[in-house]
């Protein structure tokens, strides 16, 4: 398997909701279509709103990962 290169990366670590996801989206949108952010986020609210408004957003979460409080996504940038 090929390992996935992030084309940016952005950690939100004590960032809070909507901030993190307003943020996150304005990352993605700097981004081509099908570039990869490595993002981290805080557990809770974070995780529970980001992934899934990113998703309505057409944007793809390729992978998650604990990080004791914290978690690693790898978001995959969706077609305009």
């Amino acid at each position: 398997m090929t390992a996935i290169e992030p084309a940016a990366h952005l950690d939100l670590r004590g960032v809070l909701c909507p901030e993190n996801y307003v943020r996150t989206k304005l990352e993605l949108e700097e981004m081509e279509p099908g570039q990869v952010l490595d993002l981290i986020l805080d557990d809770g609210e974070p995780m529970r709103n980001v992934p899934k408004s990113l998703k309505g957003d057409g944007h793809r979460i390729l992978s998650v990962e604990p990080l004791g409080a914290h978690y690693r996504l790898l978001v995959r940038r969706g077609e305009d």
